[in-house]
């Protein structure tokens, strides 16, 4: 009989009794059974409950409140923003691989002097300081009328018109039968009267020394420049102080530009330019600020400015355009790419490069733009680094978290749900309106920190609109929903 095969049999049924045996001995071991309880602790532990920072609505993540419930602004449950998520003041990360899809470009804030300088287009325009208007001095007939037209160029003391002047010639006649008596004051009192009669100083000289009466007078051009306008034709009669003539000097010209009303606030009268005509494309025409007209363009936002520049030969003519440079005085700021910066409507915001692939946004207060540079005056340093492209991308994944820059996130009070936001009341002055829109010129509003401007709110109702007129002043109540500024009440003001 083989015996072999009973041996393993025996050998595999003591394995399984020692076995049953030890596993009896671990559940009766209590330091086993200790040990086992705290190996399913964690998992049989219910896990500490999350932090709620707010809730806020998908749609307006930018709104936060402090209590769960329905959106104001949306027909959903708000929803809860938990610390662990990020947000409210913790950066944003993006992949490695997400920023080379994307084309991630950085770019660094830098410190340096700058001359800034504004590029705008202006036009030639005369001089209307340098006028003079010829009149007759007596009445009288125009005798002859020298072969001169409206836009002749002519010289200083160019003849335009003969007048023959009655008046003077009764009055050169009792000047000369005054000095025949040989009466030193009667003859001085004589002269004096044909001088406050307006005859020149020459033409009363020509009368003593030839002893003749000079009733024909030829009126001469005061200045040189553009004979504007000739108001005079042979055989007219003419009264005293009637307009011969207009002339406009051509010894300077003015340059006016249209500024951008953000940028005209640092402009100054004796600032110097540089002009760039299409006429002389290859020249460039030194010239000053004379003045800064005191009325804006309410269509097109801007401010008018004069320039002055001289004109030897008479070369720069009135209508002509080129490219205004005004200069401005060298100082030291700090510039970031144009690009880099995204303009809300309400706030300009960038992207700060925190540590490879982590971004916080910050608002800043841009200044100037010089070239595809633009001035920081508030909200970063030199050396920092922004994001230069993809940011709008960016910034879409940041207001879907709710990702806000900190003095932003601290500055906006949570609502309760359901809640109205808040209404401000403020004076107006209407300046365009219809069914939909209004635009007024209102007064400060602190609680916003609002200076005195011009913009354009909704209106809730069209109802609203109904009676008002431009140039109306009202009191009107307004809130805010979104990006937008809704007006829900306004009555008229009597001043």
């Amino acid at each position: 009989m083989n015996t072999k095969p009973r041996k393993h049999l025996v050998g595999l049924t003591l394995l399984a009794v020692g076995i049953a045996i030890g596993w009896g001995l671990a559940q009766w071991n209590p330091a086993a059974s200790s040990a086992a309880g705290s190996t399913h602790a964690p998992a049989a532990a219910a896990s500490p409950e999350r932090k709620v920072l707010y809730w806020y609505d998908p749609m307006v993540p930018t709104q936060k409140f402090d209590q769960p419930g329905k959106s104001p602004f949306m027909d959903m449950a708000l929803v809860p923003k938990y610390a662990d998520e990020g947000g409210g003041g913790a950066g944003l990360s993006v992949s490695p691989q997400a920023i080379q899809s994307l084309g991630l470009r950085t770019a660094v804030v830098e410190q340096r002097a700058v001359a800034s300088s504004i590029d705008v287009v202006g036009t030639v325009l005369l001089n209307e300081r340098d006028v003079s208007i010829v009149q007759a001095r007596s009445a009288g007939f125009v005798e002859r009328v020298y072969a001169r037209a409206p836009g002749d160029v002519i010289a200083a003391g160019s003849p335009l018109v003969d007048l023959l002047l009655p008046e003077w010639l009764a009055a050169q006649r009792e000047f000369l039968a005054v000095t025949a008596l040989k009466d030193a004051a009667l003859s001085a009192a004589a002269r004096q009267r044909l001088l406050l009669l307006g005859m020149p100083e020459t033409l009363v000289a020509r009368v003593e020394s030839t002893g003749e009466p000079q009733g024909r007078y030829t009126v001469q051009a005061p200045l040189g420049g553009l004979l504007a306008e000739l108001m005079v034709r042979q055989g007219m009669t003419v009264s005293a102080g009637m307009s011969l003539a207009r002339i406009n000097g051509l010894g300077s010209v003015w340059v006016e530009a249209a500024v951008p009303e953000a940028q005209s606030g640092p402009l100054q009268p004796g600032q110097t330019a540089e002009v760039r005509l299409a006429a002389f494309a290859a020249e460039v025409l030194k010239g000053r600020v004379v003045s800064l007209l005191p009325e804006a363009n309410p269509q097109t936002r801007t401010v008018r400015v004069r320039l002055e520049l001289a004109n030897p030969g008479l070369r720069l003519k009135a209508g002509m355009s080129g490219q205004v440079r005004l200069l401005g005085a060298e100082q030291t700021a700090l510039l970031l790419p144009s690009e880099a910066v995204i303009r809300t409507g309400k706030r300009a915001l960038v992207y700060v490069v925190d540590a490879p692939g982590r971004f916080h946004p910050v608002e800043v207060q841009v200044g100037a733009e010089i070239g595809d540079l633009l001035v920081v005056q508030r909200g970063l340093a030199a050396g920092q680094q922004v994001v230069a492209s993809a940011q709008f991308l960016i910034d879409s994944e940041a207001s879907l978290k709710g990702l806000m820059p900190q003095e932003l996130a601290a500055a906006e009070p949570a609502l309760r749900p359901g809640a109205s936001p808040a209404a401000f009341t403020v004076l107006g002055v209407i300046e365009d309106i219809s069914t939909t829109e209004m635009t007024l010129a209102h007064e400060p509003v602190p609680a916003l920190k609002w200076p005195a401007m011009t913009m354009g709110f909704k209106l809730a109702d069209p109802k609203l609109a109904t009676g008002l007129k431009r140039r109306q002043t009202v009191r009107f109540s307004f809130t805010q929903q979104g990006d937008d500024y809704l007006i829900t009440a306004v009555e008229g003001v009597s001043r």
